[in-house]
Order: structure tokens, then sequence, then C-alpha cells
């Protein structure tokens, strides 16, 4: 594993020292949380609320000292430590062999994010969208994009006249490469909302 995603011992202190309890169900992609003295970034974070039984909070995660991957599972109103690190928004620029460029929009500054670290959101990096970064010594652990992105459909079924239920979901695919469900009326040239974290549908863009 490449050592820009290993966190130095000193960054492991500052965070611990900086940590904030927070409940399970809050976490979203991209938090960085103390887990038996080791930071974690969240990858995907999913509550489960049963019919019967206690809600839970499924975590996958990524150590960062290793970059191995770790799965929890909490109760919805656990308390969990989070670290506070140094999380700004940055505006992505492009991507080289280098790994990919972003800029912070009031200082200019650039930095230069690893593959290992932006993984699959990688797709939703388009030019000027705006990102946080979570930054330690020049160095980014974590991304977290936006909670909603707008996406064109390119492919999906006709739209069937006349049928509007929501509930009758069909699969499209994005201009990023992206599968989705949409409602049936929603046609190929649609421009629709989606959640990053789940990829499901929102609403239809405004135009």
């Amino acid at each position: 594993m490449p050592d820009f995603v290993s966190g130095p011992p000193e960054f492991e202190k500052q965070a611990r020292e900086t940590a904030l309890k927070v409940i399970a169900s809050s976490l979203r992609k991209g938090n960085v949380v103390e887990i038996d003295g080791k930071l974690h970034v969240v990858l995907t974070a999913t509550n489960f609320h049963p019919g019967k039984g206690t809600p839970t909070t499924q975590v996958d995660l990524r150590r960062i000292s290793d970059g191995n991957k770790v799965s929890e599972r909490w109760k919805t109103t656990e308390q969990v430590e989070r670290a506070h690190v140094d999380e700004r928004a940055y505006n992505f620029l492009y991507e080289d062999g280098e790994g990919f460029h972003f800029m912070e929009p009031e200082s200019y500054e650039q930095v230069v994010v690893s593959p290992d670290v932006v993984g699959d959101d990688k797709v939703f990096l388009e030019d000027g969208i705006s990102v946080f970064l979570q930054v330690h010594n020049g160095v980014v652990i974590a991304l977290e994009l936006p909670q909603k992105v707008t996406v064109e459909v390119v492919e999906t079924e006709p739209v069937v006249k006349g049928q509007t239920a929501s509930s009758s979901y069909k699969p499209a695919m994005a201009h990023n490469g992206v599968r989705i469900m949409v409602p049936p009326h929603i046609g190929v040239g649609t421009k629709v909302i989606i959640n990053t974290a789940d990829l499901t549908y929102v609403e239809r863009a405004k135009s």
C-alpha cells in the first residue's frame, strides 16, 4: 500500500485529542472516526430500522494507518468517536498520472489526491465540482462528495404514456456511467438529482 494512504503517528494523536462523540446514525461517507485507537474513514453508512428489534447502523470503513477495510455495526443511538481533522472545500480541477488535482477556492492552494483515497467517487468528479477534503500536513486522507448531484439520463426504457407510479422504478444509466433507478416517466436526456451515498433518485432536476 502506498505511503500516502498512511497517517503519521502524530496525526493519530492530534485527531484523538479533538475527537467528538456522535451517534452512529449521524455518520456519513468521508467522516473520520476512531476505533480501538486507530483512525478510520467512513466508506458507507447504512441505517437499518427493522419492524422488531433494535435499529442499527452498518458502517464500512478504511483504516488510515494501513488502508485495510473493515466493517462495524452499532446501535443507531450508540456513541462513536468522530475525529475532527482539517476539513475544507476544494474544487476539482483535473486528473492525470499523479492523481486527482483540487484547488482551494480562496487561497488557490492546490493538492493532489491519490486514486486510493478517491476510490469509486471518481465518477462524480467533474470539472468544478466542490467537495470536502480532509487534509493533514498536505496529505488528503478522505474525500466527501456533496450529498446530492445532478446527472443526465443517457439510457433507459422508453417512457410509458400515462404511467406515473413511483413504485415501479426502472433501471437507467447516467452520463457518468452510474447505474440508477428512476420513475417510469423519466426519459433519455432528462436531468435528475440523486444521492451520492446510495445512488437513489431524489427528484427531477429543475431546468
